[in-house]
């Protein structure tokens, strides 16, 4: 064999391996339901806050703790190690990546929010 084929060979071995490993590594989006399940492993949640309960902030220890409401209507109480993020209480949307207790808590690594557009309430605004 060539040495060039041999090297063509040797990348698209390379290729074909981080791809495997890419596919492998994709999150699906879940519910608290099948977070629980999965426990401890890390997945990604979406859902809403739930601003009916409580939403407690303590700056000394920067832990968030909410209630959300995932896509199927389940709620489950979240924490988040992190400072409280900017407008929190407006997202409309929340995707939680981090990991379920077990029980009853959801321990989020990484808050990532939907806020609401700016131009859909210029919209009502301007609507006759």
């Amino acid at each position: 064999m060539k040495r060039g084929h041999l090297i063509a060979l040797v990348v698209i071995a390379l290729l074909v391996g981080a791809l495997m490993v890419t596919i492998q590594d994709a999150s699906t989006y879940a519910t608290f339901e099948l977070a629980q399940r999965k426990a401890p492993e890390q997945v990604t949640v979406v859902g809403q806050i739930d601003l009916e309960q409580p939403i407690t902030f303590n700056a000394q220890t920067s832990m968030l703790r909410f209630t959300a409401v995932d896509k199927d209507g389940a709620r489950c109480v979240v924490y988040f190690n992190q400072p409280k993020p900017t407008d929190f209480e407006r997202a409309e949307e929340v995707t939680l990546t981090g990991m379920s207790s077990g029980d009853t808590a959801f321990f989020a690594q990484d808050i990532l929010m939907k806020c609401p557009s700016k131009y859909a309430d210029e919209a009502k605004l301007s609507a006759p």
